[in-house]
């Protein structure tokens, strides 16, 4: 140990509980983490449910003369591993995506739609199942190859590229920050096969809320909505 670390360590004994749980913090973030992949791991293997708001950027690849164009969605997201999973999106339009376990449904409230298809059919490699149904990286590294990016924007960064080339994604990157209360998602990134990239940025993000639980993952087609199963 270090001159530096055994005074710093030294002079825990001094502080006020709630001083000692941050400098615990420190401590433990000093040295756990050898790179962006073991972040992501640690994510995975100590979040097992958590809620956030998000604001999402979809941006289209530009043509020539014309503009880049940008859709811009928030809405609030939330999980629990390893099976479920909601997105709320509250502007510009309202639209549900839940994944009970065993059905992702899809309901779009403007137009009084219900789309039910099999979760294990649906979901695949998608970026929600990388970051709601994975235990740890070796679920993600089945389809990715994970690569280990430098720091930026105070993130840790980690890119997985996917194992057969001809999917829906080019690739996706996930932005990670370690905070007092764990590691916790900031960013995910991706870029489809039609070289659209799409950016999610989470705030409030909580990390294995009490107040998440199993009954928020139920849902029931409204009564006179148009309802289709593939």
């Amino acid at each position: 140990m270090s001159l530096s670390m055994r005074a710093l360590l030294g002079c825990a004994k001094h502080l006020a509980p709630s001083a000692l749980a941050g400098l615990s913090w420190m401590v433990l973030s000093f040295g756990a983490h050898a790179d962006a992949i073991e972040t992501l791991n640690v994510f995975l293997k100590t979040t097992q449910s958590a809620q956030a708001s998000f604001t999402q950027t979809v941006t289209s690849p530009q043509k020539p003369g014309q503009s880049t164009k940008r859709k811009v969605s928030k809405g609030s997201f939330k999980f629990i591993r390893p099976h479920q999973f909601r997105f709320d999106y509250t502007s510009p339009f309202a639209q549900m995506i839940l994944a009970d376990g065993q059905t992702l449904w899809v309901y779009d409230k403007d137009i009084s739609q219900v789309t039910a298809r099999s979760q294990t059919q649906a979901m695949g490699s998608t970026p929600a199942a990388l970051i709601a149904l994975a235990v740890d990286v070796s679920f993600i590294q089945r389809d990715f190859e994970l690569e280990a990016l430098p720091n930026s924007e105070g993130l840790e960064w980690v890119k997985g590229t996917p194992k057969k080339p001809d999917g829906p994604l080019l690739w996706v990157r996930f932005g990670l920050k370690q905070t007092e209360q764990g590691v916790m998602l900031s960013r995910l990134e991706m870029r489809d096969a039609f070289y659209q990239d799409s950016s999610l940025s989470f705030a409030d993000f909580l990390i294995n809320p009490k107040a998440l639980t199993a009954e928020q993952f139920v849902f029931k087609p409204p009564q006179g909505a148009e309802v289709i199963r593939q």
